[in-house]
């Protein structure tokens, strides 16, 4: 098996079982060992009181990007830390797009950098997140 085949598979068995990011109309994609995509359409049901896109969907939407990113390499990996910097507010009906990046893996934890565009190319937040793995298996190799 590659390194990529790898990746999707870990993907595929993280992705089965999460029912938050299916509920909230996330999809996934991965493009290489260590990145990732995620997007999502921002519905009715997620705009707050000042219509915009709630901020801790936002959120998610980033760190399933991350997730799927950091757990590549068939060793379970969680967020240590996150943070995340929103430039711009998401409004209802936008598509936005969690690209994420590898930016350092060590043994037991990585750097991650997830970028969320929405339909127009511009720059909706920035989400950086830490990883830690507890070395077990996420798939049957």
């Amino acid at each position: 098996m590659t390194d990529l085949e790898r990746a999707k598979r870990c993907a595929a068995a993280m992705w089965s079982d999460d029912n938050a990011s299916h509920a909230l109309g996330i999809e996934i994609e991965v493009t290489g060992v260590g990145t990732a995509i995620a997007r999502m359409t921002i519905r009715d049901d997620m705009v707050n009181g000042l219509d915009v896109c709630h901020g801790g969907l936002v959120f998610a939407l980033g760190d399933t990007a991350f997730a799927i990113a950091c757990n590549a390499y068939d060793s379970q990996s969680f967020a240590a830390s996150c943070h995340v910097d929103f430039l711009r507010p998401a409004i209802l009906g936008d598509q936005l797009v969690a690209t994420a990046t590898e930016e350092y893996r060590g043994r037991r934890s990585g750097y991650y950098t997830v970028k969320i565009h929405n339909q127009r190319d511009e720059l909706v937040a920035l989400f950086r997140g830490r990883s830690g793995s507890n070395g077990k298996p996420l798939i049957n190799t």
